[in-house]
């Protein structure tokens, strides 16, 4: 599976199996949270076999179930896009492993002494991760790529497979508060909305992490 089938193919799952997580998956998982944390200067940390987070009331209000591992998105305060794009990163390669995942914000009990937060840092959300017992369902979209971005003139298609791959990102109860900007022919601005209820600029990171995929890096530049 490529990133872009698992693009396609990735939807929120929230009840797993008991089926552990083969050693090798978990290498290849660990080798990629190590580059992402390396070149993002984060901290994202794989955390397995691990009960707790997920049996609280909360959890189960939420929907889930049999979630024994998770990453824990941690890194400097405030780096809220970049944990998006990288955690996002490591969901995309979890998807093209046959696993599945979901970003939780709130349903969860936080458990200090199964990951590292320093000085500076904060615990902005956790990716749960594991077999599925389903591969869950895509939300329906009900706006065209038009009302997420701004461009001058027609629509090059390399701009037009980013985006799309930007609107099946996950957010936040699917609120899409993100906005990508063409300017100059090739120079892509990605701004955050606001929102009621937050994890905006995370919203953000997990779709410039799509948008990238969709539109192939080589094709332009952040601006």
């Amino acid at each position: 599976m490529t990133l872009q089938e698992a693009i396609v193919a990735r939807h929120s799952v929230r009840q797993y199996l008991e089926k552990p997580i083969e050693s090798e998956k978990v290498a290849q998982l660990q080798t990629l949270i190590e580059e992402c944390n390396k070149e993002g200067q984060l901290h994202l940390q794989l955390v397995a076999n691990e009960p707790k987070a997920f049996a609280s009331g909360m959890a189960k209000y939420g929907g889930f179930k049999g979630v024994t591992n998770y990453i824990a998105v941690v890194g400097p305060k405030g780096d809220d896009v970049k944990l998006g794009y990288y955690g996002e990163k490591v969901v995309l390669l979890a998807q093209t492993l046959g696993l599945n995942t979901c970003w939780v914000g709130l349903s969860y009990k936080k458990q200090p002494d199964q990951y590292q937060v320093l000085d500076g840092e904060s615990l902005l959300a956790v990716i749960a991760l594991g077999y599925g017992a389903t591969q869950g369902t895509a939300h329906p979209q009900k706006k065209g790529v038009e009302h997420f971005c701004h461009i001058e003139g027609a629509m090059p298609e390399w701009f037009r497979r980013g985006m799309e791959a930007a609107l099946l990102a996950p957010t936040a109860v699917n609120q899409q508060r993100f906005e990508f900007i063409l300017h100059d022919g090739n120079r892509v601005e990605a701004k955050a909305k606001f929102s009621f209820i937050g994890y905006a600029a995370l919203d953000l990171g997990i779709a410039k992490c799509h948008f990238e995929i969709g539109a192939v890096e080589e094709n332009f530049n952040w601006a």
